[in-house]
């Protein structure tokens, strides 16, 4: 096997990944994501210690302990194109050797749970709640540079989404991949859906302002979708790709959404500072015992 060259893998001046600025050994394999930078501290305050802190461009990086438990909280920014740089340069951290540049024999499996916000896409999912999501589908186009095989459920709501929406040919193809079972099922007491990964804030999810929509009915057919006991629960614009890139390199991956908006009522929160504290503190509390 030939090492992996320079230009592919990029090593900053202090032997850490290039974007993230963070060394193999100061990395967590419990990993917290967030997409605002700001929003580090804000967890990171609810640790008994931090052992470290790193920052370079929009991805900050604080690194301690919850208990006995060692987390790393990591901004992303906002996007599937910076959660490609996130996720591949957190799996190199753990899964490529930075002094041969090769992989290594025995795979490390990280625990990835973003804590983010979202919008609901259903009346009874309201303002100031929780969700846990289901599946990520996105329709971003990421995962379509990647080789990754879908399992037989994620097929079926795959296809029964592309029938139902009958998308033109101006729309990538789109893509599905499930949360972690075994995360999720410390979640219960959320909302669950599949939550719809979009390439954008306004019209990829049915906003206007001045520009016109290609497709006015996109909205009401995503908010419609029904697949068995599968439904859309919400939009945003990280989680498909977190999954969908987990399952290529052989994570666990969970996304956790604060429900900033409800779509359908046209309600935002009030006080959406309270809303991301409540989301942090009692996803912290279950991260503990993980």
């Amino acid at each position: 096997m030939n090492n992996i060259a320079e230009s592919e893998l990029i090593i900053n001046e202090r032997g850490g990944a290039y974007h993230l600025n963070i060394r193999p050994e100061e990395i967590s394999h419990n990993i917290i994501l967030v997409g605002d930078p700001d929003r580090v501290g804000e967890v990171s305050r609810h640790f008994d210690s931090i052992d470290g802190e790193f920052r370079h461009r929009e991805f900050v990086t604080h690194c301690g302990y919850v208990g006995k438990k060692r987390l790393s909280v990591v901004s992303t920014g906002i996007g599937t194109d910076n959660i490609d740089i996130v996720l591949n340069e957190l799996d190199a951290l753990v899964n490529i050797d930075f002094d041969t540049r090769l992989p290594k024999a025995v795979h490390t499996q990280l625990q990835i749970i973003r804590i983010g916000t979202s919008g609901s896409l259903q009346k009874e999912i309201p303002v100031d709640s929780l969700l846990a999501s289901t599946f990520g589908l996105g329709i971003d186009n990421l995962l379509n540079f990647y080789i990754h095989q879908d399992t037989d459920e994620e097929i079926g709501i795959l296809d029964a989404f592309s029938t139902h929406m009958n998308l033109g040919s101006g729309f990538s193809k789109p893509y599905i991949s499930s949360g972690s079972r075994r995360l999720l099922s410390h979640f219960n007491h959320f909302h669950q859906g599949i939550t719809v990964t979009c390439p954008g804030f306004y019209a990829p999810q049915g906003r206007v302002l001045r520009a016109a929509l290609s497709q006015p009915g996109m909205f009401d057919a995503i908010t419609n979708f029904r697949s068995g006991d599968h439904r859309i629960s919400n939009f945003e614009m990280e989680t498909a790709g977190i999954y969908g890139l987990s399952k290529v390199l052989g994570h666990e991956a969970l996304s956790l959404n604060a429900i900033l908006a409800n779509r359908i009522t046209g309600e935002f929160t009030r006080d959406a500072k309270a809303l991301i504290e409540r989301l942090i503190t009692e996803s912290l509390e279950i991260i503990e015992k993980i």
